[in-house]
Order: C-alpha cells, then sequence, then structure tokens
C-alpha cells in the first residue's frame, strides 16, 4: 500500500486555527501522511497574534534535512516564511532534495492584520521561491504585494495571474475572498495559456481564520495522491467552502475554519446513498 506524504513549511499557531495545524488537520483529512518543519511559532488565537518568534537557521535547517533523508514527501507546501534567510535556506533544501509538487501559500498578513512576512522578504519570495513553485496560491492583497500593483477587477486579477507566472510559478490560483464586492467568491486558476474561473457562493461569518493556509494544504494533499493542478484545486475549492459552509463557531474573533466538514458531508452522502 503506497502512502501519500505531505510537508508543510509553515509556522504554529497556538490557537489551531491557520499554520501547521490547520495543514496537518486538512493532510489528515484528505488521507495524506503529514509532516512538518515549523519556521516560527506564534502566539495567537481568534482575537490576533500576541507575538511571533521565529526559530533559528540551524533548527530550520535540521529539521528540513531529517524529512530529506528519511521521508520523502510527495508533495510540499509553504506557508509563513517570515524572513528572507528562512525563505533562502527553505528554497535551497527544497532544491538539495529534489522536491517536486511545491504550493507556496505567500503568507504575508494574519487575519487580524499582524504581519507575518517582512517588506524585505518579499524580493527573496520572488526571487528564490516562485520559480520553484508548481502552484502559488496568493489573495488579492498578496498578489498586489508581489505584483507591486492595484488590483481591483476581474482584468486585474488575469495581469497579477500573468505577472506571477512570468516569475516562474507554473501555475497560479489568485483567490477572491477579499473582493466582498460580489455575493460569490470567484478564484482564478492559471496554467500560462488559459483561465478558469472558480465559484461559490459567499458565507457570510467572521469564522474564517485559516481559510488561505487550509485552501494549500489541500491542494498539496491532492497533489500528493496524484492529482492534475486542476483536479486538486476543484476539491481544495470543495473543501474550504464545506469548512468555511460548517462553522465550528468558536473563539470570541475570527474564529477558525471546520476542518471536519468536508469528510462529514462525504460520509453522509455514502450513509444515504446506502440507504436507497
Amino acid at each position: 500500500m503506497m502512502i501519500s506524504k505531505a510537508l508543510t513549511i509553515a509556522g504554529s499557531d497556538s490557537g489551531g486555527g491557520a499554520g501547521i495545524q490547520a495543514d496537518l488537520k486538512t493532510f489528515q483529512e484528505l488521507s495524506v501522511y503529514g509532516m512538518s518543519a515549523i519556521t516560527a511559532v506564534t502566539a495567537q488565537n481568534t482575537l490576533g497574534v500576541q507575538g511571533v518568534y521565529p526559530l533559528t537557521l540551524e533548527a530550520i535547517t535540521q529539521q528540513l534535512d531529517s524529512i530529506g533523508l528519511d521521508l520523502k514527501p510527495n508533495a510540499v507546501k509553504t506557508g509563513m516564511l517570515f524572513n528572507s534567510d528562512i525563505i533562502r535556506i527553505v528554497a535551497k533544501k527544497i532544491q538539495q532534495y529534489s522536491w517536486s509538487n511545491l504550493v507556496v501559500d505567500p503568507v504575508m498578513v494574519a487575519k487580524g492584520g499582524s504581519t507575518l512576512l517582512q517588506q524585505e522578504a518579499v524580493q527573496s519570495l520572488i526571487n528564490h521561491l516562485l520559480p520553484l513553485a508548481l502552484v502559488t496560491t496568493p489573495n488579492i492583497p498578496e498578489a498586489e504585494m508581489i505584483t507591486n500593483r492595484s488590483i481591483t477587477t476581474i482584468d486585474d486579477r488575469k495581469e497579477a495571474a500573468k505577472i506571477i507566472h512570468a516569475m516562474g510559478s507554473k501555475y497560479v490560483v489568485l483567490k477572491g475572498g477579499h473582493d466582498t464586492s460580489t455575493k460569490a467568491v470567484v478564484d482564478l486558476l492559471y496554467d500560462g495559456h488559459e483561465f478558469i474561473f472558480m465559484e461559490n457562493q459567499r458565507v457570510q461569518t467572521r469564522h474564517t481564520h485559516g481559510t488561505g493556509c487550509t485552501y494549500s494544504a489541500a491542494v498539496t494533499a491532492e497533489l500528493a495522491k496524484g492529482k492534475t493542478v486542476p483536479e486538486a484545486t476543484h476539491i481544495a475549492k470543495a473543501f474550504i467552502q464545506a469548512a468555511i459552509e460548517d462553522e465550528l463557531g468558536i473563539g470570541a474573533g475570527h474564529g477558525p475554519t471546520n476542518h471536519f466538514a468536508y469528510q462529514s458531508r462525504l460520509r453522509g452522502m455514502n450513509l444515504e446513498a446506502n440507504r436507497q
């Protein structure tokens, strides 16, 4: 029996809604063995980020070497990398161990507004990580920072996706959740040739902490199982939609999404099918 494995290289969220916690929960729910290399420890909850404590380069390097020497991942995702030095060592190790199916989630700002990627590190992300990416999954503000241009229209999104693709990422998933002017959330998938639009009904809720991490982790899990990027992205879209719709409702601020929801729905559908 082949076990699909996925590695997340990201920060730890003590509140459990984002970061490696969200990634590992998503991997598990999608039947993928999850591994992690922690880049920073954050003190945070649904009310915000109270502290960010980056790990030493030695600690990050040793984690990546431990994985590389024993447990080859079928797909890898990056999340919060915090600074240029961490980005460079992560890129170096990805190349050293020839890890493929890299999903770059360019985590830059927390839901409450706290900075999770230093300004000087954006160029390092562009120079060192995007050329290695199979998929990059920015939201609109992240895409604006990467491309250094304002994004307000669908045409703006298309142009931004083209720019990010030209930076080296083979596919770009530009997420539309931050565009609150529409009743639907429209995500754009670009492969260098054509645009695919993926649309879901917008859910009015404050419990959206970790949506970006969860979305990109679901893409990573499906790639680890051998899915194509379009297939993985459509499953990830369904996964995050269920996670938002079936909210847990915990915490006094921006609560986490429900990582159980997607599989719970599938089990319910299977049970109903068996009854018929």
